[in-house]
């Protein structure tokens, strides 16, 4: 009887596991926050309002059997997107506390939207490129919130 118990308690879960593999959609909003010194570089927040099918762009290579996707690079580009004006860290005078400050309430805000359409923050990601040395005026602190829900 507990074999029994235990094999349909395993189909259960096995069954939702595959059931739920497909009741989820997917949002991606990405913060870049300029740390270029003296305020000149460019802060956004960006979210896609179009989908691409990765398949479509993706190549497979197996040794001989080379099979490549000489799809136009240009259709990838996404033209319909919401553009977010974020400040940069830094300003003449060194690094704007006010400013992260103020990214932060704007971020919260977008998230605070999705939040009540029903999206919940699934994962965070985030990255540096920081300025490399003498010469290099060059930085951006990118991060990347992922939403889902049901569909």
């Amino acid at each position: 009887m507990k074999t029994k118990i235990s094999f349909a308690i395993l189909l259960f879960l096995c069954l939702q596991y595959t059931f739920a593999q497909d009741i989820y959609e997917y949002q991606i909003v990405t913060v870049i926050e300029s740390i270029v010194p003296n305020g000149l570089g460019r802060s956004r927040m960006l979210t896609a309002n179009e989908t691409r099918d990765y398949k479509e762009y993706t190549s497979s290579r197996t040794g001989e059997n080379d099979k490549r996707n000489k799809s136009d690079r240009g259709k990838i580009r996404v033209k319909d997107f919401d553009e977010t004006k974020l400040l940069n860290f830094y300003n003449l005078a060194g690094i704007r506390f006010q400013n992260i400050v103020a990214n932060d309430a704007v971020v919260m805000s977008k998230i605070n939207t999705l939040a009540s359409k029903g999206w919940e923050l699934a994962f965070v990601n985030s990255g540096v490129e920081s300025h490399g040395g003498e010469g290099d005026s060059n930085g951006i602190y990118i991060t990347r919130y992922t939403f889902k829900r049901e569909k």
